[in-house]
């Protein structure tokens, strides 16, 4: 599934909105002249480009239809359920699929959360999931982000990372994996979502690892790229949506995986390369592959085989538990440091 950058809105509501706005200017410089007039033009802007911003960003129904029919996992082959999760932030509920390994190896292997970009639903990805449950082989829960595909609701930043954090409460009722091996995986705007969560310091230690693949720095950052670089000036706080990940990601301490494609045209490879420099794991890795784009960065040769590279590298790392003490009896240096005094 192809993820879209900055577009204009097609919305035909911002359209006639935009038409009353500059009617009510010509009112307004009819009865009390130029100034005012233009202060009333600079803030109907701000408040035009404000509320735009969604439009510009989450495209649910690109292609045609991505509202109404969500492909099935059962159209590759993927044994799966139907599961609908409730958020706790609103009435929202989300539809997601999960899809299992067989049951003997279910309660095993890990769990990874499926988080995709900013078009369409979570059945356009059908393709890559298919590659990571055979040769990954984990459990995987892909989630639909509320206002997306059949999930309820309306997308905003806020929204999308209470959607992340309401399918790791799910996972914890479920009693058919291990909750130990949770991995939260994030592509563009998904990644930006699972940032968000790995930051947070309860839903952090929840987690096994993160992967993010081809996710951007921040959407300041992005429209300065897109858009033009006069965009840099144009305060934070203006920004609808911001997913300030470079921020965020200092404060992570959850093993992080940064996949990044060089031939990326839409996101450029140098925001994955700060947001690893600036990531505040002791255990980050990062993947770069030459030939891969925005979109298709998971059919290049090695792909699969590197993230198990790196989940095997997890595995065999010693929880903080298994890890001895550095003295091996403290009580003894004590008495030694008695005895001096």
């Amino acid at each position: 599934m192809k993820e879209v950058g900055i577009a204009l809105p097609k919305s035909r509501g911002v359209g006639v909105g935009v038409v009353g706005a500059f009617l009510l200017c010509f009112i307004f410089y009819y009865f009390y002249g130029g100034y005012m007039t233009l202060a009333l033009f600079a803030a109907i802007l701000l408040l035009i480009f404000y509320y735009a911003q969604d439009l510009l960003l989450y495209h649910p129904d690109l292609p045609t239809n991505s509202r109404i029919f969500v492909p099935m996992p059962t159209m590759h082959n993927l044994p799966n359920i139907t599961v609908n999760i409730k958020t706790t932030d609103a009435d929202v509920t989300l539809h997601a699929f999960w899809i299992s390994q067989p049951e003997e190896r279910c309660k095993s292997v890990p769990t990874l959360l499926y988080f995709h970009g900013n078009a369409g639903n979570m059945g356009h990805r059908m393709q890559n999931v298919w590659g990571i449950y055979h040769n990954l082989h984990c459990n995987i829960l892909m989630v639909e982000y509320r206002g997306y595909g059949l999930s309820t609701g309306v997308p905003t930043e806020r929204g999308l990372c209470s959607d992340a954090r309401a399918a790791i409460d799910y996972l914890h009722t479920r009693h058919d994996l291990d909750h130990s091996q949770l991995i939260l995986f994030g592509r563009s705007l998904g990644g930006a979502v699972v940032i968000d969560v790995a930051a947070d310091t309860v839903y952090g230690q929840k987690l096994m690892c993160t992967i993010v693949e081809n996710t951007f720095t921040s959407i300041r950052d992005m429209a300065v790229e897109l858009v033009h670089p006069s965009m840099k000036y144009i305060p934070n706080v203006l920004y609808k949506n911001k997913y300030c990940s470079l921020q965020k990601i200092s404060k992570c301490s959850v093993p992080f995986l940064f996949i990044s494609g060089l031939a990326d045209n839409l996101v450029p490879p140098r925001m994955m390369r700060a947001l690893y420099t600036k990531c505040g794991s002791e255990i980050k890795r990062t993947l770069e592959f030459p030939g891969g784009s925005h979109n298709d960065t998971w059919i290049v040769d090695g792909y699969y085989q590197a993230i198990a590279g790196f989940l095997a590298e997890l595995q065999q790392q010693p929880s903080p538990l298994q890890k001895p003490p550095e003295k091996s009896n403290v009580w003894v240096e004590l008495e030694h440091k008695i005895i001096d005094v």
